[in-house]
């Protein structure tokens, strides 16, 4: 009876855990010391910071890791430790190309705003929204998302949502037609898209919702800018068992 009632033990602690989780959500700021003209640089970061439970140090780290991978300039993330010197970073490298070459007064920008969108008993999900100006013609925007198992408090890669990934990608394309109004003979890239090799593929974002799982193209993924980001929604009841977990 002992292996039994230490799996049983497992799954209690395992559920009172995810259940027990708990977000805060966090507001870090930095502004230019530097004179500036118009709107001074600055970056605000917004981000849900879990408590209790043994799965929270993981998640948070996730967040963390995934949002260095976003804010910075350079060819490399920066080494910040947490989110306040992660923003104090983005800010010096401004100041430091500013006094570089002073009479360049291109303001830079940055707003990260991440919130949890999706809870059920197995899976979490935090939208990841951000915006980041270094200059150029426009800056950048785009959304990510971070799916987590709450029994171990691992991210789930897209790959590992469904159990059949091209059952998945042939339904996905039919309600994308569907909605995008392209014929289904006609090229998938008919009207100005650009997907890959002109085969319609899934995104690298993909969120859980209420309704179903929402498939959401960021900006130059399939369109061009001035296209904007594409989503199509797939519902739980066509789903069924293509996915894994919900």
């Amino acid at each position: 009876m002992k292996p039994y009632f230490y799996c049983f033990l497992s799954i209690f602690v395992f559920a009172s855990c995810s259940k027990d989780l708990e977000f805060e959500t966090k507001t870090f700021e930095k502004r230019t010391s530097l004179k500036c003209q118009g709107l001074c640089p600055k970056i605000t970061i917004k981000v849900p910071v879990a408590s209790n439970g043994f799965i929270a140090d993981s998640i948070n780290n996730k967040i963390f890791s995934k949002l260095k991978e976003i804010v910075y300039f350079g060819e490399e993330p920066y080494q910040s430790k947490d989110y306040q010197e992660l923003a104090n970073d983005f800010i010096a490298s401004y100041e430091k190309m500013q006094k570089e070459d002073p009479d360049e007064l291109i303001g830079w920008e940055g707003d990260v705003n991440s919130r949890l969108v999706y809870r059920s008993q197995k899976v979490l999900d935090i939208e990841i929204q951000h915006y980041t100006f270094t200059g150029g013609a426009h800056g950048y925007s785009g959304k990510t998302s971070l799916i987590f198992n709450l029994e171990t408090g691992k991210s789930i890669p897209n790959d590992s949502l469904f159990t059949d990934v091209k059952a998945v990608t042939k339904l996905a394309e039919k309600h994308f037609r569907e909605k995008f109004k392209i014929p289904e003979n006609a090229p998938i890239n008919s009207g100005g898209l650009m997907f890959e090799n002109e085969k319609f593929a899934l995104p690298a974002t993909i969120f859980f919702s209420d309704k179903g799982v929402l498939l959401y193209y960021n900006t130059y993924e399939i369109a061009s800018y001035a296209d904007g980001p594409r989503d199509v929604m797939l519902p739980y009841s066509e789903l069924g068992t293509l996915l894994k977990i919900k």
